[in-house]
């Protein structure tokens, strides 16, 4: 796994890059290639301004998620000059992390800070492999994934609703 990480956060909550890395990787579902994916951890404003952009909402929100789209090429020789140049690396996409956000909604849901970024890397890692969750349908198996991986890590499912003592 091939974290490209980049920091334009204030934030001083930010997780290691060895904890994204294990975080994407336990996301991944398929060990065709070595895989590679971009993090941006970012604060409100450039959230918000994305989010705006691409999605129509007008505020932040704490993760966005690119999917890498292959270009496709008439040339066979351009083609194979791609193939060869990105080799056996597969390029996921990006993901965009509010880090104020983040810990923003930990402390709402009474949860770690670290835990919350581990569920919204492995999150945002399943969008850009395609899993989604508008429909019913794919919420469920989504959030069922999310919460075995989440186990790995001994992290509570967060889509479990907590029993009162």
């Amino acid at each position: 796994m091939i974290v490209d990480l980049q920091i334009a956060s204030q934030s001083k909550q930010l997780p290691s890059l060895a904890q994204l890395e294990q975080w994407a990787q336990l996301a991944i579902q398929t060990s065709d290639a070595d895989t590679e994916i971009t993090i941006r951890m970012v604060d409100d404003e450039e959230s918000h301004q994305l989010n705006l952009q691409y999605r129509g909402k007008d505020k932040p929100t704490n993760v966005l998620s690119f999917p890498f789209e292959q270009p496709h090429f008439d040339d066979p020789e351009l083609a194979a000059e791609m193939a060869a140049e990105l080799g056996d690396v597969r390029y996921l996409g990006d993901l965009v992390v509010n880090a104020h956000l983040v810990a923003q909604e930990a402390a709402q849901q009474h949860k770690t800070v670290i835990d919350h970024w581990a569920h919204l890397i492995i999150h945002g890692t399943l969008h850009l492999q395609g899993f989604d969750h508008t429909e019913d349908n794919e919420a469920q198996v989504m959030e069922a994934l999310e919460g075995r991986i989440l186990a790995k890590l001994d992290i509570a499912n967060p889509y479990v609703a907590k029993e009162s003592d």
